[in-house]
């Protein structure tokens, strides 16, 4: 493999749509192997702008906006980080020969919960909740009457879990109703769940290119209203039931193509696995990768774009914790206790210009036993002071 310097005529070149934290963990990625990085985001100083070659702020859903960056940088591959971005744009810049990873197509899928239940259920058969899409809060009564109480009710596009939640009776519909519309992303149309009453659910990081697929350990999370909290990896399930999810998580990954990373979520009850959705990016609670794994995720995902071998080294088992805002500001600060930089510990500031209660503004990572780790991991983000 051929690789470059950044801001030269003959760079490999990354565009990153999208530059929260896990955009800049990519970016870093990127520079390391001598790729020259260009962050865009729809706000200024966004985490990934800080650490970029370059970095611009445009409307990420307006089609022009998107496709004129692309063609004033000519980017050797285009990473699509985010949902909230015109997909118009993408199959543009893929007809005229760019990039996009791991391609137009998966994107459209993946960006649009519709798009990718029907293909895992209808196209590649596999086992999923019971489901139905509404557009209005009268089909909503009826789809909630057909798959019973709880359910689970979410925009068919969104991020981070915003607009989600659960309703357990009648009552609670018109609250979800009112969450889901309020929602960043595209809340026309909703995608209501039969709940599910899995025993734990698991996101499994699987890495593809043209050669090899690879799987990192299993990753258990907790989440509130969608959006994570922690994480730990690995996540202690049977090697009957693991290797039904690896290859789910193949069947999925392989029907969408591409190179890059995916987060594929999966329900486990008993020896069954349900799908649930899926990613083609590094996921949030791959975040853990940094500690637990000798090329994290987002070192993963920068290697399977290149081309390059996707071997890597489990340390052992870790923690980690989603540290948010409690409040609201323009110049954010944080108490950080010395002691959460130890021997098997530390703090990741994201960097975000702006901070606002519940915002994700930092991540606790731990080494070591998963009930032990967890609780360092707690205390940390629990001592966080903002001032």
């Amino acid at each position: 493999m051929i690789l470059t310097t950044p801001l030269k005529s003959n760079s490999i070149k990354i565009i990153l749509l999208g530059s929260g934290e896990l955009g800049k963990e990519v970016a870093i990625e990127a520079n390391r192997l001598g790729a020259e990085v260009v962050a865009i985001d729809s706000y200024p100083n966004a985490p990934a702008h800080l650490v970029a070659n370059k970095s611009y702020v445009i409307d990420m859903k307006n089609k022009e906006e998107v496709l004129e960056v692309i063609r004033r940088e000519k980017p050797t591959f285009i990473l699509p980080e985010i949902e909230a971005i015109s997909i118009e744009a993408l199959f543009e810049a893929e007809k005229e020969g760019f990039r996009v990873i791991p391609n137009a197509e998966a994107v459209n899928k993946t960006m649009n919960r519709k798009n990718i239940r029907e293909f895992a259920s209808k196209e590649l058969g596999l086992l999923t909740s019971k489901y139905r899409f509404v557009k209005s809060y009268d089909e909503l009564i009826i789809a909630a009457k057909a798959l019973g109480f709880p359910c689970v009710i979410k925009p068919v596009m969104s991020s981070s879990g915003h607009g989600q939640s659960v309703a357990y009776n009648f009552e609670d519909l018109m609250n979800s109703w009112e969450i889901a519309k309020e929602a960043r992303g595209d809340a026309s149309e909703l995608i209501v769940e039969e709940f599910v009453k899995f025993d734990y659910e698991i996101t499994l990081l699987t890495v593809r290119n043209e050669k090899q697929t690879v799987f990192c350990e299993p990753i258990g999370h907790v989440q509130k209203d969608g959006d994570y909290i922690f994480s730990w990896q690995p996540m202690q399930m049977s090697e009957k039931t693991k290797i039904k999810a690896k290859e789910m998580a193949k069947s999925v990954t392989d029907g969408l193509g591409g190179r890059g990373i995916f987060g594929v979520e999966l329900f486990i009850k008993g020896d069954k696995v349900y799908f649930s959705e899926v990613s083609p990016r590094p996921h949030d609670t791959g975040m853990v990768t940094m500690i637990t794994q000798s090329q994290s995720e987002f070192a993963l995902h920068i290697r399977a774009v290149l081309g390059l071998p996707l071997e890597f080294i489990t340390y052992g088992s870790g923690v980690s914790a989603a540290y948010k805002s409690k409040t609201d500001t323009f110049t954010p600060k944080f108490n950080v206790p010395d002691n959460s930089f130890s021997k098997n510990s530390f703090i990741r500031i994201f960097g975000k210009p702006r901070s606002h209660i519940g915002r994700r503004m930092a991540v606790a990572l731990v080494f070591g036993k998963i009930e032990e780790s967890m609780e360092q991991a707690k205390e940390i983000i629990n001592a966080i002071k903002e001032s």
